[in-house]
């Protein structure tokens, strides 16, 4: 059957492939991968051996490396998912080979608004149900991983405030005084659970806790996943784990999992997690799924394993960042680069003229809302004015020395003059322009996008970072805030001072990278300041530190670790197929 995206729901067009799509088995033979490098899940999901394949292809030479990031989105959301997807198949129908790495999807977007991220139309990853709900287990590997954590946190406590030092030395434990008012970590979960934000546990009898304050996070906000994202291998994960401080003691001295004596068995929950997965599009390119989203409150990047095994496979691979440039670029910029030893080809800028009206000065759509008329019809004033916010993205990435190409990702409302509009101002500020029908089309709609990658990959690069590790943590808060959010400069709360001092005064803290926290939705802390917004100065209201992940992270306006599930999620249209078990509703 024809496949019409404009007819048929995003996991309707999923089904339909899933009935013809390639075994991994089949995938591997493509790849070239070995019987051994192959770990199935079944018969279309499978996890790959990152060692037995990289130790095997040492010698062979890196493929093409390309990023995908965006311009700052609506609440929409901009298809930077569905664009890696649509290129990585554009990039199959030229007959490249090629592959791509993605990041796994929360079950909070899944079961609220945003949805899975598998793509949509005929840009999509399948299986979709799959994907979706959990795919092999690594992010409930994180979620044990991270609770373990806190259980021998509490647990410890608990003990030390019962028994005496002569009790806890025939225990084999020595006394931590751990600070209850100084736990950094809160619980994880891998849902939008606002009732969790800000807990009391350890209530009932002394044998039931230490009584104190706690939160939960998502869980893709898990220190853990920042390190599956960041480790190159198993020895270098283990190595970071060990070096995640979950609280402080009454002295001011950061309390390890290896204190904890606990780091060993966080580890083991993610032996099999450190793989890649492997599924794929809808056209059968093979696409690697590892590591978490969430770039502006993570790291939001796929696993640097990944890119080290998708670029041995492949002559291009396809890669994303969170969100806009000035989050998940910028963290892929500045840490995973800078921890992968890996520099792009060329980053791809995703616009959508929906995207560009909103910046320009049209009403702010809405998720579950009925898209306001403005952007059913044209207006080209407000496409050129929001340009502005294109242009902010296309500098940033050319701060870092990489070749941008602007990816207007179409939508059947668009017009000629709006697309002529945006092609005109990017090349006129000296970036390719591609326009990309692939939710449509599919890879046959993105060959305008292919080849301008393509064209891009072939030109030097001169890749530098933001900022060194030697600069104060404050210069490079600042840096950040001024030259990538374009800030007038930072305000920091006592908290936040605090933090900072505590990590001035330790010369090993003071070596980790920066990994800012801020809104999606505004170049600004505030998700109303559409556009490029002036004047205004970045609240740091505090500073977690991932010591095991190597950065710490400054956390800019009212925004939370744990999102909350709105009033018309997703779930309430998500079911089974009682007779053949398919998952339906999906999105």
């Amino acid at each position: 059957m024809k496949l019409d995206p404009t007819k048929m729901k995003d996991w309707e067009i999923a089904a339909e492939c899933e009935k013809h799509m390639k075994t991994v088995y089949q995938l591997a033979d493509e790849l070239g991968l070995t019987k051994e490098e192959l770990l199935p899940y079944g018969h279309y999901v499978a996890k790959l051996d990152y060692k037995l394949i990289l130790e095997r292809l040492k010698d062979r030479p890196n493929g093409k490396y390309i990023d995908v990031t965006a311009i700052t989105p609506t609440p929409l959301g901009e298809g930077k998912s569905t664009t890696s997807i649509g290129l990585i198949e554009g990039l199959g129908k030229r007959g490249k080979k090629v592959i791509g790495a993605l990041r796994q999807p929360s079950g909070g977007p899944t079961m609220n608004i945003k949805g899975s991220a598998a793509g949509g139309g005929l840009a999509q990853i399948i299986p979709l149900d799959k994907f979706s709900l959990g795919l092999t287990g690594d992010i409930n590997a994180v979620m044990n991983a991270h609770n373990l954590a806190l259980v021998a946190l509490t647990a410890r406590m608990q003990h030390e405030a019962n028994y005496d030092d002569e009790i806890l030395a025939k225990k084999n434990l020595r006394r931590l005084n751990i600070d209850p008012k100084r736990v950094e970590l809160g619980w994880v979960i891998d849902f939008c659970a606002q009732a969790l934000r800000h807990i009391v546990i350890g209530l009932g009898g002394k044998m039931d806790g230490y009584p104190m304050e706690s939160k939960f996070w998502i869980a893709v906000a898990s220190e853990v996943m920042a390190i599956l994202a960041v480790s190159r291998d198993l020895k270098d994960f283990r190595e970071r784990i060990g070096r995640i401080v979950v609280a402080f003691d009454k002295y001011g001295n950061p309390i390890t999992t290896e204190d904890l004596e606990v780091a060993g068995a966080m580890c083991a929950w993610m032996v099999d997690a450190i793989n890649p997965n492997m599924i794929q599009t809808l056209e059968g390119q093979p696409v690697l799924i590892h590591a978490g989203p969430f770039a502006n409150i993570a790291i939001g990047q796929s696993s640097i394993i990944a890119d080290y095994v998708g670029l041995k496979l492949a002559d291009y691979h396809v890669t994303e960042s969170g969100f806009a440039a000035d989050i998940g670029f910028e963290k892929f910029w500045n840490l995973k680069c800078r921890f992968s030893g890996l520099v792009p080809n060329c980053v791809v800028i995703v616009a959508t003229i929906r995207a560009l009206k909103c910046h320009g000065g049209a009403p702010i759509p809405r998720p579950g809302q009925p898209m306001p008329k403005e952007y059913l019809e044209e207006h080209v004033d407000w496409v050129e004015k929001g340009c502005a916010n294109l242009l902010h993205h296309i500098e940033t990435v050319k701060k870092s020395g990489s070749n941008p190409v602007v990816c207007i990702n179409a939508f059947y409302t668009d017009t000629k003059a709006e697309i002529d509009a945006v092609r005109r101002i990017c090349e006129e500020a000296g970036a390719r322009v591609a326009v990309s029908e692939h939710w449509l089309k599919g890879g046959e709609g993105a060959l305008e996008l292919a080849d301008a990658v393509v064209d891009a990959c072939e030109e030097p690069v001169n890749f530098r970072f933001l900022y060194d590790l030697d600069m104060p943590l404050k210069d490079r808060i600042e840096r950040i805030a001024k030259e990538v959010y374009g800030a007038d400069g930072v305000t920091y709360s006592p908290e936040a001072e605090k933090k900072i001092q505590i990590i001035d005064a330790d010369p090993e803290l003071r070596k980790l990278g920066t990994c800012m926290v801020k809104t999606h939705l505004s170049l600004s802390h505030d998700p109303n300041l559409k556009g490029v917004p002036k004047g205004w100065v970045l609240p740091v209201r505090d500073i977690l530190i991932y010591r095991g992940a190597g950065f710490v992270v400054p956390v800019a306006g009212t925004i939370s670790l744990m999102p909350g599930t709105a009033s018309d999620p997703a779930y309430r249209r998500i079911d089974v197929d009682v007779e053949t078990g398919k998952v339906t509703g999906l999105f």
